[in-house]
């Protein structure tokens, strides 16, 4: 896409009213000739269509670096060692930063523009309850929007009203702000949000307990915001707050099947998810899903040049938290989240090449019926976020053939699974070790649905539950941002566990030993290790935010709360 400086974005919409959206009522919308802003949001239903696109389009561009900041940053995979991500050489000009930073204003310029539309132009027949949904649905994803932005740069700019920005002429000269004072504006909105949501909204958007669950997050996160060794107990127990009532009032449940989460039809409205993007394969670029396109092997989707992950995989260290050896002859398939997260040779899916029988991760010619190249040296590759054969996997899930860098696969942000381990390590707090029977009991649940057999967990640490974590959410674009909220509060530990991490790959010609063309004892690992410094856990803003805004160089100062009404 045209890169276009951040600061410009976020007014550039404040026009806007309507845009191209994503899956069922998510595509429902008018012709674009036939309504002005000053004729649209008569109806309810013209305001949930105005705020479609917050669920999609404007978050496509983070959605194509999602992967590298949020996965290859915290050690889950493997793009070859001289990449930026795996020796942390990200600098100001990277593309990934530039479109992830485009990104994110553009998401806030659009939830800005739907809040402030509702208010000014929603006509007499709008009910009150609509207005309400719509809004709380903007302000959730402004707050998701702005919790990545803290979380990637730290102190940023708060922008609350796009026409203010616009009436003030200072676009290109606004100051960041303070970072606590960032998660103070990310906590007063998402409180607002809640206020206005109902329990229960349409299939597939927010709701009262989606902007539950993201504030119990966002308190977890800030609990260790400018604090030495432990973090702030206040902060502990409104995330274990917010964490439990939406564990008791929360009318979804765990994903009993753990791959069903991550296929069209078992997993694009599963009630699991609280937040997810849904996006659609539409005539309009960026409605759709493209990352399958940046990590599933070579010519597995059956559409020539639609795939180019052969080199790109799960590190080694990832696969030694499951138990794992690529070298090994014999899969360890205990943990469902393993064959789930990343495929291994031999490994057998069902739901992939399903038309044919599945798919086997092997070179034999009768059972790679893909005509898949495997190419990565760590000797595991990526699952999640694949749908498979364009036909026989895609049109077989909803009715739809997959096309060229496109699925209607939603990429899930916050699942209740997130909110049972939050409140677990909530309870945990300061402490060492826990043996709370609350704690436990949500820890174990996680752990057990991929484990059925596990025998339960009795003791908790923050160790144990850090990994459960990675191991729960590896490949989602989240691991990344546990590794930034315990630099918070204890950034040597967090430096130790990235800098101990195994980036490296395999030696030798590990494919022919797969064969059985050579012997184990010729392949070896090409160890590669980071040594990591406190300023990593930060990122460089991009060099064209820079120049449109130099004042993103200098300190930050603190935010007017005064000028907000809530």
């Amino acid at each position: 896409m045209k890169k276009i400086a951040p600061h410009k974005i976020i007014w550039l919409f404040t026009g806007l009213w309507l845009a191209t959206s994503s899956c069922e009522d998510f595509l429902d919308r008018p012709t674009e000739d036939s309504y002005t802003i000053d004729n649209f949001y008569q109806t309810d239903e013209q305001c949930f269509q105005a705020a479609n696109v917050l669920y999609n389009s404007p978050w496509y561009d983070f959605q194509r670096g999602f992967l590298w900041i949020g996965d290859q940053l915290a050690g889950n995979i493997y793009t070859g060692t001289e990449t930026i991500y795996q020796n942390f050489n990200l600098n100001s000009s990277n593309e990934d930063l530039v479109n992830a930073s485009n990104s994110l204003w553009l998401v806030n310029g659009h939830c800005n523009a739907v809040i402030e539309n509702i208010a000014a132009k929603s006509g007499p027949n709008v009910s009150q309850e609509a207005k309400n949904t719509v809004t709380g649905e903007a302000m959730t994803m402004k707050a998701l929007a702005y919790f990545y932005l803290a979380r990637i740069w730290g102190a940023v700019p708060i922008i609350h009203s796009n026409t203010q920005i616009i009436g003030q002429g200072n676009a290109t000269s606004l100051k960041r702000n303070n970072l606590e004072d960032v998660y103070e504006y990310i906590e007063r909105t998402l409180l607002k949000a809640i206020e206005l949501l109902p329990e229960e909204n349409k299939e597939g958007r927010i709701n009262k307990y989606s902007a539950m669950g993201l504030l119990s997050k966002v308190y977890l996160t800030r609990s260790g915001l400018g604090m030495n060794g432990t973090r702030n107990q206040e902060y502990l127990d409104l995330a274990k707050q917010y964490a439990k009532t939406v564990i008791d009032e929360y009318p979804g449940s765990l994903e009993p099947v753990y791959s069903n989460l991550f296929r069209i039809s078992t997993g694009n409205f599963n009630s699991e998810n609280l937040i997810s993007w849904r996006w659609t394969i539409s005539d309009t670029w960026t409605s759709q899903n493209s990352i399958q396109s940046d990590v599933a092997l070579n010519n597995f989707t059956g559409i020539a040049g639609d795939t180019w992950g052969s080199w790109r995989g799960v590190t080694i260290d990832l696969q030694n938290l499951f138990g794992e050896n690529a070298l090994s002859p014999t899969r360890q398939n205990d943990d469902t989240r393993r064959k789930a997260t990343m495929m291994m040779w031999n490994d057998h899916y069902d739901y992939f090449w399903r038309h044919v029988g599945g798919f086997t991760a092997t070179m034999d010619n009768d059972n790679n019926v893909a005509g898949a190249v495997f190419g990565v040296p760590t000797g595991g590759f990526m699952v999640k976020h694949i749908v498979g054969h364009y036909e026989g996997d895609h049109a077989a899930e909803n009715g739809n053939l997959g096309q060229r860098m496109a699925t209607d696969l939603a990429t899930h942000i916050l699942r209740l699974a997130d909110i049972y381990l939050i409140y677990a390590e909530a309870i945990l707090g300061n402490n060492e070790t826990t043996t709370d029977p609350e704690a436990l009991k949500y820890f174990n649940a996680v752990r057990q649905r991929a484990i059925p057999d596990a025998d339960p967990v009795t003791e908790l640490s923050f160790e144990m539950i850090f990994n459960e974590r990675r191991k729960e959410f590896a490949l989602e674009g989240d691991n990344w941002y546990d590794y930034v909220r315990l630099s918070y509060y204890n950034p040597e530990l967090a430096r130790q566990w990235i800098n101990q991490q195994e980036r490296g790959s395999y030696e030798g010609d590990l494919y022919g030993y797969y064969k059985g063309e050579v012997d184990a004892s010729s392949i070896s690992i090409n160890s590669f290790k980071v040594n990591i410094t406190n300023d990593d856990f930060t990122l460089p803003f991009p060099d064209i935010d820079l120049s449109m805004n130099p004042n993103l160089s200098e300190d930050p100062v603190p935010f007017d709360f005064s000028t907000i009404p809530y």
